[in-house]
């Protein structure tokens, strides 16, 4: 447990000071009543969506709510978890002051949005099992460190990370720690859901573009304890999560057992394929993994990516990051894609 956590403490001061701006949708909430709305200036002729979205979401959040066992005011929705994370960026750091830690090689974006928002990010890399080093992120630490950010499961190596660790980090950081879960539904470990009441400086965020499947929506969910909520609520752009999204959003959250069924395909799927990838003799080493990819380490990524791409598959190559060299990130598709993967992997030589 964490005592003596002030939220006030982080927030930049002009963000605690400023007066969010307030809709026509946030002064008069009840929009789906069969009224005459001449209030948000919209073009009055129905097609659908000439009417500006909800801008706090309730239908979505309530849903959600109920799903994951948490209050509506511990949600937050943003256009993708990008804009969620960079929402959080932008609440709690002070450019050129303060400073985030990651955990490479992790999610790209944490590097892309610290120097965005002009923050330092100071990276601990990842022991050689791709698990965190945690006395090297205490020695990181000091009074303007606010966010320590975390994938698990781990995007690219598709690892989770361990719960103790992560406990440790949470309860040693004196700032905000955002866990990643993008990819939770497809691990057997337990999502920190479960715990945001137990530490007020949790942030845990999710996604529909993974498991859902509704990548093309762009969906991403903050959850926090309603006093982070809030503040982030201070800064979001009015009517971020148009009403499209909110929609497809709502019917895809409610079909359970689709989304499920489809979980249960690609577990399925990625257990046939790390068999076949233990026989195939350029594949050095498979990571474990926890997510809907595996990463794998081969002889030459740079060639199997090329020989790959030439009968129509295309992977990611990670050598680039650290810890990566010559690996490759391959996506557990379809039953007929995962074949076609399959029958090119023995072909190569």
């Amino acid at each position: 447990m964490i005592s003596n956590f002030k939220l006030s403490a982080l927030v930049r001061p002009n963000v605690l000071r400023l007066k969010p701006y307030s809709s026509a949708r946030d002064e008069f909430k009840d929009f789906e009543q069969e009224l005459v709305f001449l209030d948000a200036n919209e073009n009055p002729f129905e097609n659908g969506v000439n009417r500006y979205p909800d801008p706090q979401q309730y239908n979505l959040k309530n849903a959600l709510a109920k799903q994951k066992n948490v209050d509506p005011t511990n949600i937050l929705l943003g256009n993708g978890s990008d804009e969620v994370l960079d929402l959080i960026f932008r609440a709690f750091c002070e450019p050129k002051t303060d400073n985030i830690i990651t955990l490479p090689p992790t999610y790209g974006m944490y590097e892309v949005l610290s120097e965005i928002n002009n923050v330092e990010n100071r990276e601990i890399l990842l022991l050689e099992n791709f698990q965190p080093d945690l006395s090297q992120v205490v020695k990181a630490i000091d009074s303007q460190s606010k966010i320590l950010f975390i994938c698990s499961p781990n995007n690219p190596t598709a690892n989770g990370i361990a719960a103790d660790e992560i406990e440790k980090m949470i309860v040693q950081f004196p700032g905000l720690v955002v866990i990643d879960e993008a990819y939770i539904d497809f691990s057997e470990q337990a999502s920190w859901l479960t715990r945001l009441k137990d530490f007020p400086n949790l942030i845990v965020i999710q996604t529909l573009s993974k498991a859902y499947g509704m990548a093309g929506i762009r969906l991403g969910i903050c959850y926090a304890s309603a006093e982070i909520i809030a503040v982030i609520n201070k800064i979001k752009p009015p009517y971020n999560v148009n009403k499209l999204t909110q929609t497809k959003a709502l019917e895809r959250i409610l079909d359970v057992e689709g989304v499920q069924q489809e979980i249960q395909n690609i577990l399925k799927e990625r257990s046939i394929l790390l068999d076949t990838l233990k026989k195939i003799d350029f594949v050095e080493k498979i990571y474990p993994t926890d997510a809907n990819f595996v990463l794998i380490k081969v002889d030459d990524a740079t060639k199997r990516y090329t020989q790959l791409l030439e009968k129509g598959i295309v992977t990611r190559n990670r050598s680039s990051q650290p810890l990566c060299q010559n690996t490759l990130r391959i996506t557990i598709g379809t039953k007929i894609e995962n074949e076609k993967l399959i029958t090119a992997l023995n072909q190569l030589n």
